[in-house]
């Protein structure tokens, strides 16, 4: 036996992220450096930076089978969030999977623009009702940003809501955030959120006919359930705005995201149907992010789109 004969080392962490890289890049995965680094700090347990601190650890060939695994997921478009099952949103972390749509950066400005309007009101302990929950994220993230209100999140998919209970369970909301399944309105009948003060939603606003022209991560995978807004992306602005005027309070208002383009679109079907003192939610980047629509009288004309 030749005890001079060589060992064969096991990779490092940055030759493993420069490989991943450009075999993710060969796929058409655009952020392919990026979505390389949050992969592998998952399957290892480091935040992105410690993989550059630690570039010399080795992996062992389980850590290694996981992440050729979630690599060649990946290289077939299924979106990061979905191969850790796990999605970042206003610094709280939600299980996601196909069932529910990965929350956004977007949203969070539709967040914090009820947050923000719900202080200024004074409302200590405000009912919000979030239609389409999905993940729950929305209906989570007011809970933890105002813990004096009274949340139901909906869904009309059983599936969406199972997703939603297990992230309302994992961040200790379970007193606070109550879950209803039903189509829009219908699971507040007969319940102390039959008239609420706030509606929010991230209503399915994408035209039917656009959604196969999304990018793989998207059409492919996300639910289009929660994608497909009618022919022209406004069956679910225009239905509940139809609903939202007879059941909000006096104090109420409708806060909905929408996609680009709509802004004007929904602004004009919230001031059809009563709402008033409209306003355009922007991003940092100026970007209409979310339409307000508030009850007659509130806000005495103030802020008006």
């Amino acid at each position: 036996m030749n005890t001079a004969q060589s060992t064969v080392q096991a990779p490092q962490l940055i030759d493993i992220l420069r490989r991943s890289t450009a075999f993710l890049a060969r796929n058409g995965v655009e952020s392919a450096r990026l979505d390389a680094e949050v992969l592998l700090a998952n399957i290892l347990g480091l935040d992105r930076i410690q993989l550059y601190v630690q570039h010399d650890r080795p992996l062992v060939p389980d850590e290694l089978d996981q992440y050729r695994d979630a690599l060649k997921r990946r290289a077939r478009r299924m979106p990061v969030a979905y191969v850790t099952g796990r999605k970042e949103f206003m610094s709280l972390d939600f299980a996601v999977d196909s069932r529910v749509l990965i929350p956004r950066p977007d949203t969070e400005v539709l967040v914090e623009a009820v947050i923000s309007r719900l202080a200024a009101l004074g409302v200590d302990d405000p009912s919000v009702v979030d239609l389409g929950t999905g993940s729950g994220a929305i209906a989570c993230a007011i809970s933890q940003g105002l813990p004096g209100a009274r949340l139901l999140a909906t869904d009309i998919s059983g599936d969406a809501l199972e997703v939603a209970e297990s992230n309302v369970a994992r961040l200790g909301l379970s007193g606070r955030v109550l879950l209803a399944q039903g189509d829009l309105f219908q699971p507040t009948v007969g319940t102390e959120f039959e008239h609420m003060d706030v509606l929010v939603s991230n209503p399915p606003y994408v035209r039917s006919l656009d959604i196969p022209s999304l990018a793989p991560e998207i059409s492919r995978y996300e639910p289009h359930l929660a994608l497909d807004g009618g022919p022209d992306g406004l069956d679910f602005y225009r239905r509940i705005a139809e609903g939202a005027p007879s059941r909000l309070s006096g104090r109420g208002f409708v806060a909905l995201e929408v996609g680009d383009g709509q802004v004007a679109s929904v602004s004009e079907i919230l001031e059809q149907a009563g709402l008033t003192d409209l306003e355009a939610i922007c991003d940092y980047s100026g970007e209409t992010r979310a339409v307000i629509g508030w009850m007659p009288g509130v806000r005495g004309g103030a802020d008006v789109l």
